[in-house]
This record gives structure tokens, C-alpha cells and sequence, in this order.
């Protein structure tokens, strides 16, 4: 089995910052592309940012210029680093990985979910 474990949301003020960190643990052959979505209350989640395995990334226009997404293929993790956050921001924010496990069945796995609050 594989999860994906998330930490690093919160509380913050407009215009601050947070850091996300989701990381993939268990029978893992090779992880592909990796991303963080967002959903906000009443809404559809949405992506917010991937990242290929060769480090190719993409962003929402919402979040272009404020948010970085990077991964550590070593440590099977992948980061949002959230910076100028706005009210709107505020979701619940979903880790998302496309693995090949060990037994080299591909399968798209969901973190938990991380709260990310921001008060104007």
C-alpha cells in the first residue's frame, strides 16, 4: 500500500505565507507527476499546482507568481510554498501523486487533506 501524508497548513494572515509538504510512503517502484489541488467550501476542486517527474511545472493563474511547487525525488515529497496569500486561498488543500507501486500497477493517490485558512 501507498499513502500520503500532508502537513504544514494552518492559520495566516493576509499577505503571509505557508509551506506544504506531502509525503508518499510505501511500496513505491517510481512516482510520476505530483500536484497539490484545492477545495474551497462549496466548490470544486481545482489544481492548484503540478510537477512532472523531470521537474516540468504547472500553475493556476490564481496562484502564478505567488505559489512554487517543488519535489524531492529522494525523499518522495513534494512542497507548495505559498507566499502573498489571499483570503480566496483559503481550502482545504489535497496532496495528489501518480505511482507505480512495486508491483508495477499504476494508481493515482489522494492525500488526507490539509486546512489552509487565511484571515483578512
Amino acid at each position: 500500500q501507498v499513502q500520503l501524508a500532508e502537513s504544514g497548513g494552518g492559520l495566516v494572515q493576509a499577505g503571509g505565507s505557508l509551506r506544504l509538504s506531502c509525503a508518499a510512503s510505501g511500496s513505491i517502484f517510481n512516482i510520476n507527476a505530483m500536484g497539490w489541488y484545492r477545495q474551497a467550501p462549496g466548490k470544486q476542486r481545482e489544481l492548484v499546482a503540478s510537477i512532472s517527474s523531470s521537474g516540468r511545472t504547472n500553475y493556476a493563474d490564481s496562484v502564478k507568481d505567488r505559489f512554487t511547487i517543488s519535489r524531492d525525488n529522494a525523499k518522495n515529497t513534494v512542497y507548495l510554498q505559498m507566499n502573498s496569500l489571499k483570503p480566496e486561498d483559503t481550502a482545504v488543500y489535497y496532496c495528489n501523486a501518480h505511482i507505480t507501486t512495486s508491483s508495477f500497477a499504476l494508481y493515482n493517490y489522494w492525500g488526507q487533506g490539509t486546512q489552509v485558512t487565511v484571515s483578512s
